[in-house]
């Protein structure tokens, strides 16, 4: 009857794990995944990488597709932004329809700013907003969908003016603003910390304000309708069983919470820590709400 039966199931994991990360190497996402991957690799003995796929910031998310199509198995992990999950699946992609992502945990919250070049007649979001009134301002941004760049969008409304252009990058980093690319960028602060000296930070569009900003208000201390954050967390397909997800979470837990990872939050600003699945996805339903709000204002 054994042999009938046919092999037992191989306990996970017995192949190598991906790690998807929807942006191009370098960013804090990107770096603490591939923390995550390492130690994934260690403890567990097989093949655990990161892999890029960056694409264009206003959808269909680079690389979210692929995590949705794979087989529900866990050997395919996303690592993303909350407008894979929250939003996804409303803007007509149909591989991303059902929202058929799950939390296994969210574990950073990124210090984005909003930031233009040093010689900019503007010191502040008020100041911008004046100017901006009367000229044009081109802004860079992530793509047209995620957090920030709605945010800084619906404060433009709020504040009564409108941009004069804006468009997505895949990077958005000093080199940015010295090129005249934009003259005004929605990005983390470990992109710029390289010109943070030649460089002006309007505001942060996080929780509370950043460390290594401490004079930069928060985007919801200027606008309270907008108190909203950008996080990163790992989501595997809604099919996933339990106890695959159980280890992913595990190391994943210990991973972000090592010195290493604590390192990288106090050098760039970001909070970097561990929320559980069913932590995450309340804050996901949160966000959610958050977000119509933002959407009223932007008339979506």
């Amino acid at each position: 009857m054994t042999a009938l039966a046919g092999p037992a199931m191989a306990e996970y994991p017995e192949k190598p794990v991906s790690f998807i990360v929807p942006w191009p190497p370098g960013d804090l996402e990107d770096v603490l995944t591939r923390m995550i991957a390492e130690d994934f690799q260690a403890a567990y003995g097989v093949s655990a990488a990161v892999v890029n796929k960056p694409g264009g910031g206003g959808g269909p998310f680079p690389g979210a597709i692929d995590v949705a199509t794979a087989p529900a198995d866990g050997y395919t992990v996303g690592s993303f932004v909350p407008a894979v999950p929250v939003i996804g699946h409303k803007i007509g992609i149909d591989e991303l329809a059902g929202e058929v992502f799950e939390p296994i945990g969210i574990f950073l919250t990124y210090p984005f700013v909003i930031a233009t070049s040093g010689d900019a007649p503007y010191n502040s979001m008020e100041e911008l907003a004046a100017y901006a009134k009367e000229n044009d301002v081109a802004l860079g941004h992530f793509g047209d969908v995620l957090t920030p760049t709605q945010v800084t969008k619906a404060y433009a409304v709020n504040a009564g003016f409108e941009w004069g252009s804006d468009a997505a990058f895949d990077a958005l980093d000093c080199n940015t603003l010295a090129s005249g690319d934009a003259d005004v960028i929605n990005t983390t602060l470990q992109l710029i910390l390289p010109c943070l000296d030649s460089v002006k930070v309007l505001t942060s569009i996080t929780d509370t304000r950043i460390s290594l900003v401490p004079d930069t208000p928060t985007i919801g201390e200027l606008d309270e309708s907008l108190d909203i954050a950008l996080w990163n967390g790992l989501f595997v397909h809604k099919d996933t069983p339990q106890d695959v997800r159980d280890k992913i979470a595990e190391v994943a837990a210990k991973t972000v919470m090592s010195d290493r990872a604590q390192a990288v939050g106090a050098e760039t600003g970001a909070l970097v820590y561990w929320m559980n699945a069913e932590e995450s996805a309340a804050r996901i339903e949160g966000d959610k709400a958050t977000g119509a709000v933002i959407g009223g204002i932007l008339g979506n």
